[in-house]
């Protein structure tokens, strides 16, 4: 075996151990001139360039429906593989084979041109393997175009979960990548590529306790010489890693000053380091686990209607336009007047508090106020002021801010305070003291920790005139975001209140605060924000609270996002609280390896994050995640990637949780190229809604590349258009203005308790090419799938339970291919 051909068959096994989360394999190859051939398949060497002594011809035209070639594969225990086609496609075009798996056709798959006859590529695909021999097989079907060559097959078997701290796991830009050529790696693979300023690798680690850490980083370094990389944390640079040369992988230690809860480490090549290693996995003595699904968030929720109350429980109700039916789980508690309370029995210390609420509107549609007591043992702590200044629409889209119209909804809002500390076990209450009713929804409750200090190498936003609570700052924010720029230092937001009036334009410049709960930026009349128009932005560790109070119509522009524009490279969003915004983030055209984590996205009039090719100059936006954040009541989307003008290509929603949009989904994907939605929760949509939308709609690109969906729990999901007289499921695959053919896996997701269908696919186009994996339906409002689209589909190890109008409505035709383990429909 050639050394090239060892470093392709190593990179080929890593590619479903990152899809699929699960570490690299013992891989082998299978020469496909030595596997069963049948209906004209045949060996030949007329192009050059393959392994073995042949490649596999006879996938022409004259053999459509016949040519297969069959490999049988050994796989030591079942699980999930890897199966990594070596072909040529001269063709110029892409082309397709029909994938068999014991017998069972698993799916079509695309395998696009090479450059010529002599030229190889690969396609990558999941396969279910059992324990012991399988037939892994590529057929030439009569749905398909056929007219390839096939070379050799490498299977991988997974063989357990990837270790928590393994970087390919982490988030990877700036050039560099993950890799798989050096042996003796754990999990997945590793991160090389430290070649260029701005290649960086960042994990996320959870700490109970603030303090000293210690970082062990397992790398190698085949240079020779000792090498160097910047270590970052949670966005600011503590100091540079030697990387002594070795010849096998060696771990090395550093210690850290970390925060208590999510910490940001990360590696990066800066001018002045050499770079030129490999890194493997990071671990952090004492760090506790994340969570497995969702964000992990420093605070307790507590829903109200399992507290203690005299008030009244409202009952369930997912009624478009009822009070209940924004709530969540689709319950709250009414503390109609005076003297009614809930209490809630903390499990864990807090000294804050978080509380979503309702209150009525005036006639106006300008909004009231009214006081909630919080007490604690019979005596009261304080009065914390409830607005609806910020919620209750009305009419139709946009839903306008006019009682008058009708159709009142979007009732929620919060309100946040810090409290004395309390232990667990104390009894919190909170109490209408007035005759205006009040409904309690849930609250948060965590140990905010001290104020962060200044850090190095800052300017201070309050030496340029801006002071907190006296008016307009924004010419004072301008003049310091020159200077720090110009300085290349950092600008620093002490702990208090400052006001915009306008959007402030940023680009190679970082702003950091004294912490969410410490330093707030504040929008007035609709306007501020923060426009981002290049690369290296770093926004982290403040709230902006916004001051807009209506959704603008489509065609109109009257009031900002709190964070938008094109991000460029290298830059970070972390730790930033954002409410009553018209979008949480907007990142357009141009934005190339943004990383989101940590934020908190509440009470928009639309999008909590949108990464998109509408705005800007229609670029792609590529290499982009968000993570480990929480989205709650947007007035749209929660998260989407909508690729308008070109391709949103390789970015990722993972480890989130997003929940009550009041108009469309908790996630959606509408075109685009090789995203991905994973790890997610995701519940309570209300209206044209779904948990997990993939769609055309909206103008979108075509899909392309591999879209995956995977490890989500989606609860409660789904929503009617009233205007379409239909409803959507909790997972929706709508081919809107296009068909949907590149390949889509959704693999080990949960659905539970769909207000309508479980699965819905529409609207009379075509969608083929998509795989459900593992997939749990659970008790649905109507059908547990529900096909309203021509193509084809796969279906391995997918239950349905629960559903009163059947497991499966077909209207369409669609064709069904039923692999092992399904049920209920």
């Amino acid at each position: 075996m050639s050394r090239s051909r060892l470093a392709m068959t190593a990179i080929l096994a890593l590619l479903l151990a990152l899809l699929t989360r699960l570490p690299a394999a013992a891989v082998t190859t299978y020469e496909a001139e030595s596997a069963a051939l049948s209906g004209g398949a045949t060996p030949e060497t007329e192009h050059p360039g393959y392994t073995g002594s042949a490649y596999v011809g006879g996938y022409i035209d004259g053999n459509k429906g016949n040519a297969a070639t069959t490999f049988t594969v050994s796989s030591a225990t079942a699980g999930d593989g890897t199966a990594v086609l070596r072909y040529a496609n001269g063709t110029g075009v892409t082309m397709t084979l029909s994938l068999y798996v014991g017998g069972s056709k698993l799916r079509q798959i695309s395998l696009p041109a090479t450059a010529n006859w002599d030229s190889w590529g690969t396609a990558t695909e999941a396969v279910p393997l059992v324990a012991g021999s399988n037939t892994i097989a590529y057929k030439f079907d009569s749905t398909d175009s056929g007219n390839v060559n096939l070379d050799n097959l490498v299977v991988g078997q997974a063989v357990g979960e990837a270790p928590a701290g393994a970087l390919e796991r982490g988030f990877v830009s700036g050039g560099a990548s993950v890799a798989a050529s050096i042996a003796g790696f754990t999990g997945g693979g590793y991160v090389a590529g430290f070649t260029a300023v701005g290649s960086r690798v960042i994990r996320t680690v959870n700490v109970a306790t603030a303090g000293n850490g210690t970082l062990n980083l397992r790398y190698r370094n085949d240079t020779g010489s000792t090498k160097t990389l910047s270590l970052y944390l949670n966005g600011i640079k503590t100091g540079q890693v030697s990387l002594p040369a070795n010849s096998d992988w060696t771990t090395v230690q550093q210690t850290a000053q970390l925060r208590a809860g999510l910490n940001l480490i990360d590696y990066q090549y800066d001018a002045g380091d050499s770079g030129n290693v490999a890194l493997d996995e990071l671990t952090v003595d004492g760090s506790t686990a994340l969570a497995d699904r969702g964000a992990t968030v420093p605070y307790a929720e507590y829903e109200a209607e399992n507290g203690s109350t005299n008030g009244v429980v409202l009952s369930p109700d997912r009624t478009y336009r009822t009070v209940p039916s924004e709530s969540s789980g689709r319950r709250a508690v009414r503390l109609d007047n005076a003297g009614k309370y809930v209490d809630f029995t903390l499990t864990k210390p807090t000294n804050s508090l978080v509380v979503r609420y309702s209150i009525p509107d005036n006639a106006a549609g300008t909004g009231i106020t009214a006081p909630l007591g919080v007490y604690v043992g019979g005596s009261k702590v304080k009065d914390l002021t409830l607005t609806s200044t910020y919620s209750w629409v009305y009419g139709s889209y946009p839903f306008p801010n006019d009682p008058s119209l009708g159709g009142g909804h979007r009732f929620y809002d919060e309100v946040r305070t810090t409290l004395p500390s309390y232990a667990a076990g104390t009894t919190l209450r909170l109490q209408n003291d007035t005759s205006t009713p009040i409904t309690v929804d849930l609250i948060d409750t965590e140990v905010v920790a001290p104020a962060y200090s200044t850090p190095a190498n800052s300017v201070d936003v309050t030496s340029y005139g801006a002071v907190s609570g006296s008016g307009d700052d924004t010419s004072a924010f301008n003049s310091a975001i020159s200077a720090a720029k110009s300085a290349g230092k950092t600008l620093w937001v002490p702990a208090g209140t400052f006001d915009l009036t306008a959007r402030l334009n940023i680009d190679n410049v970082t702003i950091r605060g004294a912490g969410m709960w410490y330093t707030t930026i504040r929008g007035n009349a609709g306007r501020g924000g923060f426009f981002a128009g290049g690369n290296n932005v770093q926004l982290a560790d403040f709230t902006f609270a916004g001051d807009v109070r209506y959704r603008d119509p489509d065609s109109t522009v009257t009031t900002d996002s709190a964070i938008e524009g094109n991000f460029g490279t290298g830059s970070l969003i972390q730790n930033v609280w954002i409410e009553h915004a018209k979008t949480g983030i907007w990142a357009n055209s141009g934005t190339d390896g943004l990383y989101v984590v940590g934020v908190r996205v509440r009470d928009t009039f639309a999008d909590g994050l949108n990464l998109n090719t509408f705005s800007g100059d229609g670029s792609p936006v590529r290499n982009s995640r968000v993570d480990q954040s929480v989205f709650r009541n947007t007035g749209d989307d929660a998260m989407a990637m909508w690729s308008f003008n070109s391709s949103v290509a390789n970015c990722a929603f993972t480890f989130n949780t997003a929940a009550l949009p009041t108009l469309a989904n908790t996630a959606a994907i509408y075109g685009g190229d090789s995203n991905r939605i994973e790890d997610n929760l995701l519940s309570d949509t209300v209206y044209t809604a779904s948990g997990i939308t993939l769609s055309t709609w909206h103008s979108a690109q075509p899909f392309s590349g591999n879209t995956v969906v995977q490890r989500n729990t989606v609860t409660r999901a789904g929503g009617f258009n009233t205007d379409w007289n239909s409803s959507q499921g909790g997972l929706w695959v709508y081919a809107e203005a296009r068909e949907i053919t590149a390949p889509i896996l959704i693999k080990d997701v949960d659905i539970i308790d769909s207000t309508y269908q479980g699965i819905l696919m529409s609207w009379q186009k075509n969608v083929t090419n998509i795989t459900f994996d593992h997939v749990k339906v659970q008790n649905t409002g109507t059908y547990g799938i529900d096909l309203q689209v021509p193509g084809s589909g796969t279906f391995n190890y997918v239950t349905v339970s629960g559903t009163p109008s059947g497991g499966l409505s077909n209207t369409q035709g669609f064709t069904l291919t039923r692999g092992p383990g399904n049920s209920g429909f």
